[in-house]
């Protein structure tokens, strides 16, 4: 390996599945990129941060599950977009050594999924951490509505148990911002009454390891149209790259 190697890592928790590493290092194998290298930062805590960066060949940084809120805290710099977020997925260490907070989660998303959006009006989103907050703030530009769902009972929130036939009637995108279904607990879904989904439905999750999980199984037999996370992933990579190399 090069000695003056440019490390670039996900920060998570339970990361092995993460689709992020293996991206990055075909993306430099294929680039002849011999002096990067992508590896998983998997922490317990968001307070562990700053020993990861102690190795001062780090140039970037994503961030995943279940720090994307957390770990705001530690940077110098944060992106006015991402700061209106609330959330932060792409971190460059400049120079200086300052840590700058960006998020491509919003692009990623965007991206993908605004080719099929022409007759919808509202989206009803499922879960309210750092990634529902980057989809809200996509769909905003893309002049959708969106409700968000919680478990937990809030006047902001939509109550799981309070999702009826009309609620979901009227938001015919459905998006699944939660970690159920990711691999290995494919077997999970986000509690929802799947019976009134119909082919007026568009329905998208984050996840990609499954490439179809249960969620999208159960979108896809009630007859509606389904994206998984995938494309988002690849898109929002794209533009992490484009950051570090800015």
């Amino acid at each position: 390996m090069p000695k003056n190697i440019n490390k670039y890592g996900l920060i998570g928790k339970s990361i092995d599945y993460s689709f992020s590493k293996k991206f990055f290092n075909q993306k430099f194998l294929n680039e002849n990129l011999n002096n990067c290298s992508y590896e998983n930062f998997d922490i317990d805590s968001i307070e562990e941060l700053p020993k990861v960066l102690t190795d001062y060949s780090i140039k970037g940084l994503n961030v995943t599950i279940p720090y994307k809120e957390s770990v705001i805290k530690f940077l110098n710099y944060v992106d006015p977009i991402a700061k209106k977020i609330g959330a932060v997925n792409t971190i460059k260490v400049d120079k200086k050594k300052s840590l700058i907070g960006y998020n491509t989660d919003y692009i990623g998303f965007k991206q993908s999924i605004e080719p099929c959006i022409s007759n919808h009006k509202k989206a009803l989103i499922l879960g309210t951490g750092g990634a529902a907050k980057a989809i809200v703030h996509a769909l905003q530009t893309l002049k959708i509505k969106t409700s968000l769902v919680s478990r937990e009972k809030n006047k902001d929130y939509i109550n799981y148990e309070a999702i009826s036939k009309k609620v979901i009637n009227e938001h015919t995108i459905i998006i699944n911002c939660t970690p159920l279904g990711t691999h290995p607990n494919t077997k999970d879904s986000p509690k929802i009454p799947y019976e009134y989904i119909s082919n007026n439905h568009l329905c998208y999750d984050l996840i990609y390891n499954p490439i179809k999980t249960k969620f999208l199984t159960k979108c896809e037999k009630a007859g509606a149209l389904i994206i998984n996370g995938e494309k988002m992933l690849k898109n929002q990579a794209t533009e992490s790259w484009k950051i570090w190399n800015s």
